[in-house]
């Protein structure tokens, strides 16, 4: 694959690193204003840094935009004239929606939205992802680029900002609840390491039992809790004290604060 990025900030850094880490590209261009930054990604051998789009447009099949919000209407209107039938246009950028997009480079291209999260810089990024009727075509192109890096799930465009608070806001939410289980055990004895430790790989592992077995976590909660047991006795008093709704009034008060800023 040729693969340009168009923004090699940190969200566009760590795609890259995704990639090449994975022999994801047969070329790959990183842009940027000051290339000075990203001149070691040259090491690579099959990796140009330039501060030319059009350079990187050219030479390259999948566009990966990853600019400033700002930035990025101003770029699509300078490449437009630059793109062909090859060529895939993957937006990063939050809130700028498909028909925005196909208003300046025109529906007849594969135009696709992708919302990562910052587990990205360590290849474990949940990633959504939606298109235009072309970008159909696309889809699952996109979603092996992104699979290097994590895990991707295709959705309706009008999802992509509750996929938003879930997986990229959804990270603050989970290193609370990490954070939180931390200070139990220290309260427990343990010391703030440690604690940390146990917490942050148990997190881990629960995650990873959900994701290798399929199961629903309430049969897995069932493997550990036994009558007039511990386990059973700690999730009863969180719950009494709002653990679940607290969650989930949380996520739809974000939910809400998003739909807000949207819509000013």
């Amino acid at each position: 694959m040729k693969i340009a990025i168009i923004g090699a900030g940190n969200l566009g850094l760590a795609i890259a690193k995704g990639v090449l880490h994975s022999n994801g590209a047969t070329t790959m261009y990183l842009t940027k204003r000051n290339i000075s930054e990203i001149k070691d990604f040259e090491k690579y051998g099959n990796v140009t840094v330039t501060s030319d789009n059009t350079q990187a447009v050219k030479n390259s099949d999948i566009l990966i935009f990853a600019v400033q919000p700002g930035h990025f209407e101003a770029i699509l209107y300078d490449i437009k004239g630059l793109l062909t039938e090859k060529h895939v246009v993957i937006s990063t950028i939050t809130g700028f929606g498909i028909k925005k997009i196909e208003s300046i480079i025109g529906s007849d291209n594969h135009i696709i939205r992708s919302m990562p999260n910052t587990a990205i810089s360590v290849s474990k990024s949940m990633t959504c992802i939606c298109s235009n009727d072309l970008g159909k075509k696309r889809i699952d192109l996109a979603k092996a680029i992104f699979n290097r890096m994590g895990h991707s799930l295709e959705i309706p465009e009008e999802q992509m900002q509750a996929a938003t608070v879930i997986c990229a806001s959804g990270i603050a939410f989970w290193m609370r609840l990490i954070r939180a289980t931390t200070q139990g055990a220290i309260q427990l004895g343990f010391d703030a390491k440690e604690a940390q430790e146990l917490a942050m790989h148990t997190c881990n592992g629960a995650a990873s039992l959900l994701i290798e077995s399929g199961s629903h976590p309430e049969e897995e909660i069932d493997r550990v809790t036994t009558p007039k047991g511990c386990t059973i006795s700690g999730l009863n008093e969180m719950e009494h004290q709002g653990l679940s709704s607290s969650l989930i009034r949380g996520i739809v008060t974000s939910f809400e604060k998003i739909s807000d800023i949207r819509k000013g």
